[in-house]
């Protein structure tokens, strides 16, 4: 299983940007659940939010609810992080990450709870 993501960049504060994370595997339900995680420079990993891919279903983390939306393409085995509003505090690496195929877990945002992970993509937001 591969996971891709795209999309990343800089902008200026206030401005947005979507990110992509393109699966490998055919058809993201497959999954169950994919969550998005950011990591800032000398911070740990965190987890921003998820989606079950079976039923579209989110969930976000304070700091970025309203601002952030995560959806799926399940036609292009893709899920999408949109951010919008991008504030300084937002600059990090940004991973999207998976369940197994097949799994039947509950989404969370405990990182041992995913098996797979892309590579990252930078967003740098700057005031």
């Amino acid at each position: 299983v591969q996971l891709v993501e795209s999309g990343g960049g800089s902008v200026q504060a206030g401005g947005s940007l979507r990110l992509s994370c393109a699966s490998s595997v055919v058809n993201t339900d497959n999954f169950n659940c994919m969550g998005w995680f950011r990591q800032a420079p000398g911070k740990e990993r965190e987890g921003i939010g998820y989606i079950y891919t079976r039923g579209s279903g989110t969930y976000y983390v304070d700091s970025v609810k309203g601002r952030f939306t995560i959806s799926q393409d399940n036609a292009k085995n893709t899920v999408y992080l949109q951010m919008n509003s991008l504030k300084p505090e937002d600059t990090a690496m940004y991973f999207c990450a998976s369940f197994p195929v097949g799994s039947t877990r509950v989404c969370g945002l405990a990182q041992y709870l995913f098996n797979y992970w892309g590579q990252g993509t930078q967003v740098t937001v700057s005031s």
